[in-house]
């Protein structure tokens, strides 16, 4: 397991038990939930898709999107790409190091945009709870 692996099962694990989530949900999975639902440019997973594209992700995010392999990203370039104050005001709301929401955000977001973008597209708003539903109720967010 390389250590980036290693990192991203600890920042899940700590997400994971985390109490403070809403709804019963755990902190990794309220924290997709509340990215893909709730992005700041009022399009859910469509404005992330672009915040993450425009950031310099693009070729990262067109295969999530995409039928083909997922291309991985790290910490670091999610941390760039929804910017620090995003990141810190996610790592409050579970109470864990920004650095572990990162790289577990880098872990998990190419699986779950993956998931969310069926035969390629990115869903219309109303048509994503189903897919998103479906996300947090298939174990997808067991570290």
């Amino acid at each position: 397991m390389s250590l980036f692996s290693q990192l991203a099962s600890a920042a899940l694990g700590a997400l994971n038990n985390n109490s403070n989530a809403p709804g019963g949900q755990s902190g990794i999975a309220h924290i997709l939930t509340d990215l893909v639902q709730n992005h700041s440019s009022g399009n859910g997973l469509a404005g992330l898709v672009q915040q993450l594209a425009a950031s310099g992700l693009g070729p990262q995010v067109k295969s999530w999107v995409g039928t083909g392999a997922n291309l991985p990203v790290s910490g670091e370039q999610i941390q760039q790409a929804l910017g620090s104050e995003k990141i810190q005001q996610l790592a409050q709301q579970v109470g864990i190091d920004p650095a572990q929401i990162a790289g577990a955000l880098a872990h998990l977001l190419p699986h779950a945009v993956d998931q969310l973008t069926p035969g390629g597209e990115v869903p219309p708003q109303g048509g994503l709870q189903g897919a998103l539903s479906g996300l947090l109720n298939s174990g997808f967010f067991k570290g």
